[in-house]
C-alpha cells in the first residue's frame, strides 16, 4: 500500500488534491563505511529515519511529504577511497536551488534537509538560499547528533563505529560482515594540538588517519542497542516534523 507522505511511492491520484506543509530531503552519501558495512549506510540510515519519522507525524495529522534521497554527498577528503562518491558544495547548492524553486512555486513553504553525512556542511548552502527564498523556512537536522546524549553507545566515534553498526544491524542486517571481519576503527589524530582540540580544523585525509575507513570501535555494536537508538530519534524528529508542519514562520521568536 502507498505510504501518502512518501512522495516516491504515493501517485498523481493522491497527490492532484493535496497540498503538503513541509517537504523533507534525506542527504547521505554513497562512501565505504569500515570493512563491514555497506557503501550505502548513509542513505540507509537517513532514508528509515525520514520515512519512520515522518509517518509519526502524519497520524498526528501533519502534512509532511518525505522526498527521495540523494544518495551522494562531500567526499572531497576520501577522493582516493576506491569508488567512494563526491558531490561538491556548489553542485549541492545548484541541486538545492533548483529543488526549492519547485516547492515555492507550488506552495509548500517549509523544507528540512534530513542530514545523514558528516561531511555535508550545509550552513553556508543555506544561508545564501535563504536569500534567495525569503519567504521559506529552511532548515538542517543532524540526526547521528544525538548519539552523544543517548547514553546508549559505550565507545564514542563517527564513521561505521558502535552506533552505526548497531543502527545496520537493526534496519539492514543482511548487509553486515560477519564480526571477525570488522575493523578496530582506530583514529590517527593531527599531531597538531589544536586540532585534536577542536578550535582549529583542517579536512582529514582519510585513508592516512584511518587503515580500515572506520572511525571509532564498532565492537561492542548490537542490533537490541540499534533499535533502541532508531527509535529514540524517529520520536525526536517526527515531533520536530510536528512542530514546524504547525508553526507560523512569520512568528517564531518570543
Amino acid at each position: 500500500m502507498p505510504r501518502p507522505y512518501i512522495l516516491a511511492e504515493t501517485n498523481w491520484k493522491h497527490l492532484k488534491d493535496e497540498s503538503f506543509d513541509l517537504a523533507v530531503l534525506p542527504w547521505g552519501a554513497t562512501e565505504a563505511h569500515n570493512y563491514h558495512l555497506p557503501y550505502a549506510t548513509d542513505v540507509i540510515e537517513g532514508t528509515y529515519i525520514a520515512e519512520e519519522s515522518a509517518r509519526i507525524a502524519w497520524e498526528q495529522g501533519s502534512k509532511v511529504i518525505v522526498l527521495p534521497t540523494i544518495p551522494f554527498g562531500v567526499n572531497t577528503g576520501q577522493s582516493d577511497i576506491y569508488l567512494d562518491m563526491n558531490l561538491n558544495p556548489s553542485t549541492q547548492f545548484a541541486i538545492l536551488k533548483d529543488i526549492l524553486t519547485v516547492l515555492n512555486r507550488q506552495g509548500v513553504h517549509k523544507f528540512m534537509i534530513l542530514n545523514s553525512h558528516g561531511g555535508n556542511n550545509w550552513k553556508a548552502i543555506i544561508r545564501e538560499l535563504g536569500l534567495l527564498f525569503p519567504d521559506m523556512f529552511l532548515c538542517v537536522t543532524n540526526w547521528f547528533k544525538l548519539s552523544s546524549e543517548s547514553g546508549i553507545f559505550d565507545v564514542p566515534g563517527d564513521h561505521a563505529d558502535e552506533m552505526e553498526t548497531s543502527l545496520i544491524l537493526h534496519l539492514s542486517p543482511e548487509l553486515v560482515l560477519p564480526k571477525d571481519e570488522w575493523g578496530d576503527g582506530i583514529e590517527l589524530k593531527n599531531k597538531m594540538k589544536a586540532f585534536s582540540e577542536g578550535w582549529a580544523w583542517s579536512e582529514r585525509p582519510w585513508s592516512k588517519i584511518s587503515k580500515d575507513t572506520g572511525v571509532g570501535d564498532p565492537s561492542n555494536a548490537t542490533k537490541e542497542k540499534g533499535e533502541v537508538f532508531f527509535n529514540l530519534v524517529c520520536a525526536k524528529m517526527g515531533q520536530l516534523f510536528v512542530d514546524i508542519a504547525k508553526a507560523d514562520i512569520s512568528n517564531l521568536y518570543q
